[in-house]
């Protein structure tokens, strides 16, 4: 199989690096044996490593087989998946992801997640900020897509981060209210009910308002066209007087 080949290889190159390659036509010096401590741990993540990676060439076979399906990336609505968040809210939480990935590919990397800490004033280790990002990385590509940006202040919201997770350090110094959001502390089934209707209903009432909002600014528009056409065409009398 390709994934024992490719293992049985790494292991062959260790050892290599290991005993001393020849050099230009005499042996190098056999390398001072590694503290067992060392070897314990780079035994530790070569494992962690080869069955990593065995994992996904496995994958890949199966799916070159037909005996697996790729996963298909799916329409992301995050008014609709995040009913949870008002639509100013999302619109907040889509302002501050786009200021920090810096790289406009649509996500936010390890670097730019530790510049983001450091600019709310809460700077963490590099360890840190990769178990921020595997808490919510569900595709498992080590950076935070939008919609697993919004699983934070989701998982804030609805009590599931611990206190001293740097994610719900990241929800509280955003300065993004998801406090009183959702149906976070309903009682009981009715009560969470009538808290889902009451979001819906905002929901809508939002919409209505941002386009009532660009009506009126469309009527504006028209009213200054309108009166730069009477201006004009009353100076056009005044020049021909």
């Amino acid at each position: 199989m390709a994934s024992e080949e490719l293992a049985q290889k790494l292991q062959r190159r260790l050892q290599l690096e290991e005993s001393g390659a020849e050099g230009d036509g005499g042996a190098a010096p056999a390398p001072a044996p590694a503290p067992s401590g060392v070897e314990e741990e780079r035994g530790s993540l070569t494992g962690s490593a080869g069955a990593e990676l065995s994992a996904k060439l496995a994958r890949r076979h199966d799916i070159n087989e037909g005996a697996a399906q790729p996963r298909l990336a799916a329409v992301f609505n995050p008014y609709t998946e995040f009913k949870e968040f008002s639509r100013r809210q999302i619109k907040d939480m889509e302002r501050m992801f786009r200021l920090y990935d810096s790289g406009r590919d649509g996500y936010i990397d390890l670097m730019e997640l530790k510049l983001m800490m450091e600019k709310l004033g809460a700077p963490q280790t590099h360890l840190g900020l990769k178990n921020m990002i595997k808490e919510v990385d569900e595709d498992f590509d080590g950076k935070l897509s939008f919609r697993e940006f919004l699983l934070i202040f989701h998982k804030a919201a609805a009590g599931e981060l611990e206190e001293d997770s740097g994610l719900l350090t990241l929800a509280k110094l955003s300065e993004i209210d998801v406090s009183i959001e959702g149906v976070k502390g309903a009682k009981n089934f009715f009560e969470a009910k009538v808290q889902a209707l009451s979001s819906a209903s905002k929901f809508e009432a939002e919409i209505k308002a941002e386009q009532d909002e660009r009506k009126r600014e469309e009527e504006e528009r028209k009213h200054r066209r309108a009166a730069f056409r009477e201006l004009k065409s009353a100076f056009t009398q005044v020049v021909e007087d």
